[in-house]
């Protein structure tokens, strides 16, 4: 796996509309982005805690559970052995956007799936940690109003 990052796009046209609305009208944007980070961040919370959203995980394999067995650390959390994963998960934000991601050698390969091992003999399951569902764009317009209501822009 490479050590480049991994770039995953959230495209939802009504949220992307409206902040190319609220960028035109505002200067400061950060307090915007900032809010927006944390609602990815809290999104990537409860992805861990409900193990996917809006569709569970892939349960994991029969090798993988025994492998936990040995170490006392099944039955528990997929994607939770160490917590490093779900620790290592940071966001960042300026004034024209918010972006969350790990550092991990391992997280694409968890977010997307594919082939890891040696060899690449086995297959992981995409369990997509960071995944925004419904709920979390609904946030993120009403972000976007509060900010404009608080900058005296008429809401778009």
């Amino acid at each position: 796996m490479s050590n480049e990052p991994i770039e995953i796009k959230f495209e939802n046209k009504e949220v992307l509309d409206k902040i190319l609305e609220v960028a035109k009208q505002c200067e400061d944007l950060r307090p915007l982005m900032k809010n927006i980070a944390g609602i990815f961040a809290s999104s990537t919370e409860d992805n861990f805690a409900e193990e996917g959203r809006p569709d569970k995980w892939v349960d994991l394999s029969e090798v993988t559970k025994n492998l936990r067995k040995e170490i006392n650390k099944y039955p528990g959390p997929i994607l939770q052995v160490t917590g490093q994963l779900a620790t290592s998960v940071n966001t960042y934000y300026d004034n024209d956007s918010a972006v969350i991601g790990s550092n991990l050698a391992y997280a694409a390969i968890h977010q997307l799936g594919g082939d890891a091992g040696r060899n690449k003999k086995v297959k992981i399951p995409a369990r997509p940690y960071i995944n925004l569902v419904e709920d979390d764009y609904d946030e993120i317009l009403h972000e976007i109003s509060e900010h404009l209501s608080k900058s005296g822009i008429k809401n778009l």
